[in-house]
């Protein structure tokens, strides 16, 4: 096959289209790339911009690749798409996420891009989640060529704030997360693009498909694993030019504000009120013109165009008070603006915890109050990472779950506050256990009577000296404990009530411990502290505004089925509280490639209220791929359950070629727990 073809640009494109480009690598690896190149770039060479992953460029990223660079190629910049090895139309195998072999070919791909003659040697990175981690990682590398890298719903910290662990504690969307790349890496190569051998290929693939929860398992506290390619480790490594972008409904919200603080290179950081999704085709609105504000990014930091605007050091959205739901379209509030993070003019405010509620000011507490809670507390939760499947992945009204937790609540505020930034919790508490976790979460009582969800926290208390050193904890002797909260913005009106709930379990988010926990809590030394804005902060700082949000594709697709999901919830006979959701994402045709894809999973999490060893989580997969009488089948299945000692995971991955199996697969595995909640463990 020719080096790539030169494609017929879709109406309206103001660039041509090479795909499959190919990419080598030192060790003869070939990557396979779509580049979106402006015309007239062989003569008059532009800067580059990549987005470098695993979920196939040919048909998993498309409908946004179809917005994004034509836009960018428009502006003058060539957009360079690339699949990881292992993964679309790029040979290798992948070994897991954001590895070595990962990082070493990013850094080849980008000298590559460098070297090309329509490139003027200046590359910048763009991607969200998985794309955004390697563009920030990839700049700690610090590559020659790399000089600029907008990084969108990422982590810093591979440990504390990825969809791993929280708190230290054991987030069940880790064995989701890892059914979900088992889903997607066992997808075929296109034949169209790798010729005759795509079925060898593939089968060669499949035998060698990781199940990724097994090492993300493995490693339950912050060692060596979690601390490479964890860019807080050394924030000043990187050089290049960093925007930092996430959305409060997002999962990632913590990292922008981290990592504003910690960086010596240029950057700016920049929240909306938005789930897992680019901010110009984001939900809830408002969305915003954002491949705008990548030009004056990258205009400044690839063209060296000093005229370009430069944004304040943290924009971000202000959430106001709304009625809670599920599934939020729009989302009212205000934006506002910081020109440094940390900013000075954010003051805490203190309120103490008595067992008539929270009461103004520090050193006003002091009675001993007691939490323990069933196993389902957790199901007005809103899902650790809303986005990434459907629409109603938002928290509901918590009103059901402060009913089962240990509730105080502030009187009415005299005066609406801003809450900007992350909330702290020092709890002194006696567990009645040898480990177990604690969660905080902040809520908006509503004069309406309803809870809306503002923020959490959860800390793993053998982690209380650091996820780096877990310890037991002696039953009946008090610990302090610091719990910090995930950044947030929004206004509490006059007239609301802050609330704070404690809880010691939180399903179906969080595992739960080994044992039920209970703690006895000292509110005489134990402080809540929450960040407030002052109302002058917004004369002093105009607000930002943006240009209109870029939504055209040039391309298109055809439905052939509808996407649609469903939750269900219900009780089992035996008292097992079970949430089930269904999600059909239906099935597409691109017009640019013709690949025809769709999908269907099934996710199922368990606990009896009684019964932390009861939890079980299951995921099933279903992925079509295919064009005419080229149709392929993969489905996969995943189960983890518990003991006290161990977790145990069950999983197979069956791939069809249309009636013809090519590959099957199983696994079984148990893992100790290392929450160091069972005897034997050193005191």
């Amino acid at each position: 096959m020719n080096a790539h073809d030169n494609l017929t640009p879709p109406d309206g494109a103001e660039c041509d289209i090479l795909d499959p480009v190919w990419i080598p690598m030192p060790d003869g690896t070939r990557l396979a790339a779509r580049i979106w190149l402006p015309r007239g770039a062989h003569d008059a060479p532009v800067p580059a911009v990549l987005e470098y992953l695993p979920y196939r460029r040919r048909d998993g990223t498309l409908a946004r690749d179809e917005i994004t660079y034509p836009w960018l190629a428009a502006q003058g910049y060539a957009g360079v798409r690339v699949d990881i090895r292992g993964n679309g139309d790029s040979e290798g195998l992948m070994e897991d996420e954001y590895s070595e072999a990962e990082l070493a070919d990013g850094e080849a791909v980008i000298a590559w891009i460098a070297a090309q003659p329509w490139c003027t040697g200046a590359v910048g990175m763009i991607g969200i989640s998985w794309g955004g981690f390697n563009g920030l990682q990839l700049a700690a590398r610090a590559p020659e060529a790399l000089k600029a890298a907008i990084t969108i719903c990422f982590t810093d910290d591979r440990y504390a704030d990825d969809i791993h662990y929280m708190g230290g504690c054991l987030l069940t969307e880790n064995m989701m997360w890892s059914s979900q790349m088992l889903a997607y890496s066992s997808r075929p190569p296109d034949p169209e693009v790798v010729g005759p051998d795509w079925r060898e290929m593939w089968r060669t693939r499949l035998h060698a498909q990781p199940l990724l929860i097994e090492p993300w398992l493995t490693h339950q506290h912050r060692d060596a694993y979690w601390r490479r390619a964890s860019v807080c480790e050394d924030f000043n490594s990187v050089k290049a030019a960093i925007m930092a972008v996430g959305g409060w409904a997002d999962a990632y919200s913590n990292a922008v504000p981290r990592t504003l603080a910690g960086l010596s290179s240029p950057a700016s950081g920049l929240v909306g009120p938005w789930a897992h999704k680019y901010p110009n085709t984001a939900w809830p609105s408002p969305q915003i013109g954002f491949l705008s504000e990548c030009k004056a990014w990258f205009d400044r930091y690839l063209k060296g165009d000093t005229a370009a605007p430069e944004a304040p050091a943290y924009r971000f959205f202000i959430k106001d008070s709304i009625a809670p739901s599920r599934e939020v379209a729009a989302q009212p509030g205000r934006w506002a603006a910081e020109p440094a993070w940390p900013s000075p003019r954010i003051v805490p405010r203190d309120w103490s915890l008595a067992s008539g509620g929270l009461r103004d000011g520090a050193g006003q507490g002091g009675d001993v109050l007691i939490v323990a809670t069933p196993q389902t507390l957790g199901h007005t939760a809103q899902r650790f990472c809303p986005g990434m499947r459907s629409l109603d992945e938002l928290a509901a009204d918590q009103t059901p779950d402060d009913a089962a937790a240990l509730t105080l609540d502030s009187a009415p505020l005299l005066e609406g506050v801003d809450i900007v930034g992350a909330a702290r919790l020092r709890l002194r508490l006696t567990p009645d256990q040898r480990s177990g976790f604690v969660v905080a979460r902040l809520c908006d009582l509503r004069p309406d009577g309803t809870s809306a969800f503002i923020t959490m926290g959860v800390l793993n208390l053998a982690h209380r000296a650091g996820h780096d050193a877990p310890a037991p904890m002696q039953p009946g002797a008090p610990v302090d404990v610091d719990v910090t909260l995930n950044d947030i913005a929004y206004h509490l009106p006059k007239g609301h009530r802050l609330r704070l709930s404690l809880s010691t379990s939180y399903w179906p988010m969080i595992w739960p411990s080994a044992q039920p926990l209970g703690v006895s809590i000292d509110g005489e030394n134990s402080l809540l502290s929450v960040p407030l804005r002052p109302e002058s902060a917004d004369a002093d700082t105009p607000a930002p505004s943006f240009a209109a949000p870029e939504q055209q594709r040039v391309g298109g697709q055809d439905t052939l089925r509808p996407d649609q999901s469903e939750r269900i919830e219900e009780v089992l006979p035996n008292g097992t509280r079970r949430l089930r959701l269904i999600t059909d994402g239906g099935k597409q045709r691109h017009h640019a490639t013709g690949i025809e894809i769709g999908r269907h999973v099934t996710e199922t999490w368990d606990v009896h209220p009684d019964d932390p060893l009861s939890a079980r989580t299951e995921a099933h997969w279903i992925y079509e791929v295919g064009r005419g009488d080229w149709q392929t089948r993969t489905e996969s299945n995943t189960v983890m359950t518990c003991d006290t000692t161990h977790f145990h995971v069950r999983a197979w991955l069956k791939a069809l070629d249309g009636a013809d199996v090519v590959a099957e697969r199983a696994w079984s595995f148990s893992i100790p727990r290392d929450d160091l909640g069972h005897e034997g463990d050193a005191d």
